[in-house]
């Protein structure tokens, strides 16, 4: 497994990127329709596990496994809210 950091922001997310987090669905698979930050940890660790998709939702996969490993779900889950 991946040991996940808050350095990993560094690769290219920023705060657009936490609304999305909030906003997008996830477009296949069983969680499919389900808000990419209400996706189960358990869920991105197995596309961890295997390969996030290519592109941008691979990109926001990847962020919001390091945000729920981190404990900083709250902070998106908020944004969902407004």
């Amino acid at each position: 497994m991946t040991d996940h950091s808050l350095a990993d922001l560094e690769l290219g997310f920023d705060a657009s990127d936490l609304e999305k987090l909030a906003a997008w669905k996830m477009p296949f698979g069983r969680m499919s329709g389900r808000l990419l930050i209400d996706l189960p940890e358990e869920y991105l660790l197995w596309f961890e596990k295997r390969e996030f998709p290519d592109g941008e939702l691979g990109r926001l996969m990847r962020l919001c496994l390091l945000i729920k490993t981190s404990g900083a779900e709250a902070v998106v889950k908020a944004l969902k809210a407004r």
